[in-house]
């Protein structure tokens, strides 16, 4: 990834945190991870290019919207020359990542509407809780609890 590290406009790790606002521990992930890169000094300390404030807030916004680590690397992986990602890269990744944001989006929602006749007890051989056991499918198998995790996303059955 090419940037400019050296000389004045180089940063340290402490002042990438500083400005991007991420911990040094996360940088030093990002950075083995292959998400940013960084030069090292004669005294073998890491100076960051400018550039990689933007890389790193891409990241962020990423991760905060939801898409996976490794589809983050992908993205920055694929832009020429390994360079800053701009504007038009931003839409490029939402593109790709809508509709995996729309399905979560509507299992947010159903979980919402349907929480409202969960009381929380872990009895899940209710025959009303709509969310874990519809139609009381687990009640063939006894009473209590049949399960603690959550239900399979649609086409995902559990095994």
């Amino acid at each position: 990834m090419p940037h400019q590290a050296a000389g004045t406009h180089a940063l340290s790790i402490g002042e990438l945190s500083q400005r991007s606002g991420v911990a040094p521990s996360a940088l030093h992930f990002y950075e083995r991870n292959g998400l940013i890169t960084s030069e090292r000094t004669s005294g073998n300390q890491r100076r960051y290019g400018r550039d990689m404030l933007r890389r790193v807030a891409f990241i962020r916004v990423s991760q905060r919207v939801g898409i996976p680590l490794k589809d983050i690397r992908t993205a920055l992986d694929s832009l020429p020359e390994g360079r800053t990602p701009t504007k038009r890269d931003w839409s490029r990744l939402s593109r790709l990542s809508r509709s995996e944001l729309d399905a979560r989006i509507e299992a947010l929602q159903h979980l919402r509407q349907d929480l409202d006749g969960c009381i929380g007890c872990g009895c899940l051989s209710l025959k009303a809780c709509r969310l874990q056991n519809p139609s009381d499918e687990l009640g063939a198998g006894g009473s209590g609890p049949r399960r603690w995790e959550p239900a399979p996303a649609a086409g995902n059955p559990r095994t």
